[in-house]
C-alpha cells in the first residue's frame, strides 16, 4: 500500500512538472520557428543550419561534453537568480558574484602547495562560495537597511567585480606574458575531468546536486517557506512572524554563494587559472535560463542544457553552413523574448502595485 501511494505521488509530481513546462516548450518551439523565418529571409536553409547546430551540440561525445561544460556555470547562476527571485528580489548580479568566486578560488588554488587534493579543492570551492556570498551580502544590506533597489546595486557590484579583478589580474597577480591571467593553480586544486578530451569536470555533478538541494530547501524546509512567503506577499509574511528583511538578505547571500561556486568550478575545472573575461556572460544567461526553466530548480537543468547546446553547437553550425555566429545570439534572444517576457512583466507589475 505504501509503495502504491509513493508511486502515485511520484507520478503526480511528474505529471504536474510536465504540465508546468508545456508553455516553455511551446515558447521555445515558437522561438525556433521565428528563427527559421529569419534564416530564410537572410538566404540560409533552416534545416541545414539547425541540423548542424544539433550535430555540433549532441552529435558525438565531444559535442555532448562541451554542451554540458557550457551549461554548468549557467546552472549555478540560474539557481542564484532563482533563489533570490523567490524571495522577491531581482538579483542580476550573478555575473559579478561568479567572477569574484572564480578569482577567490584561483588565489586559494595558487597559494597553497602540498595539500591533499580533496582538501585543496574543498578550500578553493569554499573560498569561491564565500566571495560570491559576500558579493550578494553587500547589495542585500543596502536593500534591507537603506531600501536601495537590488537591480541597481547588484548591477553596480558586477561592474565593481569586473574592474577590480581586471586590475588584480593585470598587476599584482599577473602571470608573465601579454595575457591578463594568473599563474596556473596547483595540480592538487584542479577538478577532475570526467569526459576527456572535453573540458567537462565534476563541477557538473555539483551543479546537479545544488539544483536538487535548492529544490529541497524551497519545498521542504522552513527557510524555503519563508523565502517563498516573502516573495509572494511580504506584508502577509511579516504579519505572520517572518522577518522579511532577514530572509531577503539570506536569499541574496545564498544566491551569491551559488554563483561563486559556479565561478570556482570554471577556474578549477576548465581554465585552471583565472583569466580576465573568462565568463562570456554566464551570469546574464542565468537570468534567462531561470525563467525559461519555469523558475524551477529542476527545470533550470534542462534550460541550461538548451543554452549550452546553442553555445557549443553554434561553432560547428558556423563552420558547416557559414552562418554568422550572431544567429545563435538571435535564437537566444528569441527564446528569452517568448519565454521570459511574461515573467518580467508580472514582476514589475507586482513591484509597482507594492509601491
Amino acid at each position: 500500500m505504501t509503495n502504491d501511494k509513493s508511486r502515485a505521488s511520484l507520478m503526480h509530481v511528474l505529471r504536474s512538472g510536465l504540465l508546468r513546462i508545456v508553455p516553455q516548450l511551446l515558447a521555445i518551439a515558437t522561438a525556433f520557428l521565428v528563427g527559421a523565418l529569419v534564416l530564410i529571409a537572410t538566404g540560409y536553409s533552416p534545416i541545414d543550419v539547425y541540423s548542424a547546430l544539433i550535430m555540433g551540440a549532441f552529435g558525438d561525445v565531444y559535442g555532448v561534453g562541451q554542451t554540458l561544460t557550457q551549461a554548468t556555470p549557467i546552472i549555478f547562476t540560474a539557481l542564484a537568480f532563482l533563489f533570490s527571485y523567490k524571495s522577491g528580489l531581482f538579483n542580476i548580479g550573478a555575473e559579478g558574484q561568479l567572477i569574484m568566486g572564480g578569482f577567490a578560488a584561483a588565489i586559494v588554488g595558487i597559494s597553497f602547495s602540498g595539500l591533499p587534493a580533496p582538501l585543496h579543492i574543498l578550500l578553493a570551492v569554499l573560498a569561491g562560495a564565500l566571495a560570491g556570498g559576500v558579493w550578494g551580502f553587500l547589495p542585500a544590506i543596502l536593500k534591507a537597511r537603506f531600501g536601495a533597489h537590488e537591480v541597481i546595486t547588484t548591477m553596480m557590484f558586477t561592474y565593481i567585480a569586473t574592474y577590480l579583478t581586471s586590475y588584480l589580474v593585470n598587476y599584482p597577480f599577473k602571470a608573465p606574458g601579454w595575457v591578463a591571467q594568473t599563474v596556473p593553480i596547483a595540480d592538487s586544486a584542479q577538478l577532475p575531468r570526467i569526459l576527456p578530451p572535453t573540458q567537462l569536470s565534476v563541477s557538473i555533478l555539483v551543479a546537479v546536486a545544488m539544483a536538487a538541494v535548492i529544490y529541497y530547501i524551497l519545498q521542504k524546509t522552513t527557510l524555503g517557506y519563508e523565502v517563498r512567503a516573502s516573495g509572494l506577499n511580504p506584508s502577509a509574511a511579516e504579519n505572520g512572524g517572518i522577518n522579511v528583511k532577514r530572509t531577503m538578505v539570506l536569499a541574496l547571500i545564498l544566491g551569491g554563494a551559488l554563483a561563486g561556486i559556479g565561478g570556482a568550478g570554471e577556474i578549477l575545472g576548465v581554465h585552471n587559472r583565472f583569466i580576465q573575461g573568462f565568463s562570456p556572460g554566464y551570469g546574464f544567461d542565468g537570468i534567462a535560463v531561470a525563467l525559461v526553466g519555469g523558475l524551477n530548480p529542476l527545470g533550470v537543468l534542462l534550460a541550461a542544457i538548451l543554452f549550452g547546446a546553442l553555445r557549443s553547437g553554434g561553432m560547428l553550425m558556423t563552420r558547416a553552413t557559414h552562418v554568422p555566429l550572431d544567429i545563435v545570439v538571435i535564437l537566444q534572444a528569441l527564446v528569452i523574448i517568448f519565454v521570459a517576457a511574461p515573467h518580467f512583466l508580472r514582476y514589475f507589475v507586482r513591484r509597482r502595485s507594492k509601491a
